[in-house]
Parts: C-alpha cells; sequence; structure tokens
C-alpha cells in the first residue's frame, strides 16, 4: 500500500491547505500518516499552556480519525520548532517507519518561523533517511526509497510580502469539500483565537475563501482547490517523479514553468 506523510506545524495547518489532498489519496487507497510538530500551547487567550495543548491535542486527533489516517504526537511547543538534531532525528524515525512516497509539508517561504522551520526539518529528515550512520530517534533501520516532497500554498496564498504564489500543481478539492470542512471543525478551540489574534471572523470561512481564490486566480473549473509545489528530487528520488499528479490525475492541474517563493 503507497503511504503518504503529511507534516505542518500546528493543529489546523493540515486541514486548511492539506486535507482535501489527503482525503483523496485515502479514497484511493493510500496509507496516510498525519503529524503536527507543534501542540498548539499558545493558541488560546484564556486557558493555561498545558491545557491548551490537551483540547489542541484532542481536536488533532479527532480530525486524523475521520481522514483515517495514522496520528503522530506532536513534539515542539508553539514557537519553538528549531532546526536541532533532536527534532531532526525524531522526524527521521517518521519518515523511516512510514516510508512514504509522497511528503507533504509547508512553503519554504511564509508568513511565520514555525512553518518554515517545519519545511526546514521535514527536507533534512527526509534527507536523511537512507543514511544508515545517521541515527534516528528511537532507532529506526535507514531507508532509501523514492519519495516526492511537496510544498502546499503559503498562508493567504502569498509570500511575506505579499506577492500571489501560483502553484505548479492545483488538485479539485469541490468532491471533498465537506469532509475538509467536519476536518477543520474539529478545531472549535480556535475560533475565538484566530479572531483576536488574527482578526479571521471564521476560520472555517477562511479557509474557503483561499481554496476559492487559489481555484480563480488558476482558471481552474472548481470552486475549491489546493496548490502544491514539487520540491527538486535531487537527494529523494532517483529520478524526477511525481507521485501526485499521477495518483491525483483527475483531479490535478499542472502549470508549466516556475513559480514564486
Amino acid at each position: 500500500m503507497p503511504s503518504a506523510l503529511a507534516i505542518f506545524a500546528h493543529p489546523d495547518d493540515i486541514e486548511f491547505v492539506a486535507a482535501g489532498t489527503l482525503l483523496q489519496l485515502k479514497d484511493l487507497g493510500w496509507d496516510i500518516h498525519y503529524m503536527n510538530l507543534a501542540n498548539g500551547c499558545c493558541g488560546s487567550n484564556t486557558l493555561s499552556a498545558e491545557e491548551t495543548a490537551s483540547v489542541r491535542q484532542q481536536e488533532s486527533r479527532r480530525a486524523a480519525a475521520l481522514l483515517g489516517a495514522t496520528y503522530h504526537p506532536s513534539i515542539c511547543n508553539d514557537l519553538e520548532i528549531d532546526f536541532t538534531q533532536s527534532n531532526i532525528r525524531k522526524l527521521c524515525a517518521i519518515v523511516r517507519s512510514a516510508r512514504p512516497t509522497i511528503v507533504l509539508t509547508h512553503a519554504p517561504v511564509d508568513y511565520m518561523e514555525d512553518h518554515m522551520q517545519t519545511c526546514r526539518l521535514v527536507l533534512t529528515a527526509a534527507f536523511a533517511r537512507g543514511a544508515p550512520n545517521y541515527p534516528s530517534e528511537p532507532p529506526c533501520p535507514a531507508w532509501d526509497g523514492d519519495l516526492a516532497i511537496y510544498h502546499a500554498q503559503p498562508h493567504g496564498n502569498r509570500d511575506p510580502l505579499g506577492q500571489f504564489v501560483s502553484p505548479q500543481i492545483a488538485i479539485a478539492i469541490d468532491q471533498v469539500i465537506d469532509r475538509k470542512m467536519e476536518m477543520l471543525q474539529q478545531h472549535q478551540s480556535q475560533q475565538a483565537w484566530l479572531q483576536a489574534s488574527q482578526g479571521l471572523n471564521s476560520y472555517c470561512q477562511t479557509m474557503l475563501d483561499l481554496g476559492n481564490e487559489l481555484a480563480q486566480r488558476m482558471q481552474l473549473k472548481c470552486r475549491c482547490a489546493e496548490g502544491w509545489r514539487r520540491h527538486l528530487h535531487l537527494g529523494y528520488a532517483s529520478t524526477d517523479i511525481d507521485p501526485l499528479s499521477e495518483a491525483l490525475k483527475t483531479t490535478a492541474s499542472l502549470f508549466q514553468g516556475e513559480s514564486r517563493a
């Protein structure tokens, strides 16, 4: 059974930018792995860090269950996703055990450091997966199978300077949008926090608006889409593979040329 591994920074990040793609892969029989690096402990103005982390873990577990995914616990607090050997080794063990053909993560350039540091950690852990002399935590045999890494749209579909980022691959998600919405709705603790901290009056409507904007900007024949950019295959696969487009060929649109950030 082919495997896909989604590693993002915070609880609800997967639901915002990747759940539609993951749901379609799951429907095709893929084994799905779901991980937030940070536990979401800073996502409340009223609860303690410990209470917030507990609530958000429960929300993430419910969302992963709706996806039918294997849930991997968080390893960091919010704003503490640092590029350390300890974090790389922990992620390397997950990559080695999941043996994914597809790895989904954040954009290399995004609006906040947690997202970008997650991207760096995923890239390095995946690169190290096949090196027998690199120790993972816990120890796990090296695995040098081919994989492809895909970067999601940055938050807001824009880089930190406000420029729209065009994907190389756009996945139409209309057929699974209700299930994606149900996954995002599990993160109910975030409604008040996102409104207070980022001015998002409805996080669910924000998700729909971003997906609609992407579909319109890329002139797709769908209402809502998720975008992906494929990382260079060197160090990750023996050839220039694109398993995401091949698996989702009925809903994927490909765009030529380089994209920003």
